[in-house]
């Protein structure tokens, strides 16, 4: 894939490693291991590009900017992502009845 940053590479290589398993349960204890892992390791991606979107912001980067920087996302979608606002919990606000 070209355009690929190297940690991106990496985490390719390394579910390509899980692939090379040759035993099917030593795999499958390795992928269910790692999938386990996967909230807690998708909450902390989550809270880094959530900080270093806030420090782009603070070094006056606009939210157009931002978007091209985060790829495939508008300038709105970023800036949500500075508050934190994941693709659930924008789903949960719009279906949330109007406060009285």
């Amino acid at each position: 894939m070209t355009g690929e940053s190297e940690e991106v590479r990496r985490l390719r290589e390394a579910i390509k490693a899980f692939a090379a398993i040759e035993d099917d349960a030593a795999c499958t204890a390795a992928v269910s291991e790692a999938l386990r892992e996967w909230p807690d390791l998708g909450s902390e991606l989550r809270q880094l590009r959530e900080d270093r979107v806030n420090r782009l912001r603070e070094r006056k980067k606009t939210w157009p900017e931002i978007a091209a920087i985060i790829g495939d996302v508008t300038p709105e979608r970023a800036q949500q992502i500075s508050k934190g606002l994941s693709g659930a919990a924008r789903k949960k606000a719009k279906k949330a009845p109007p406060a009285e």
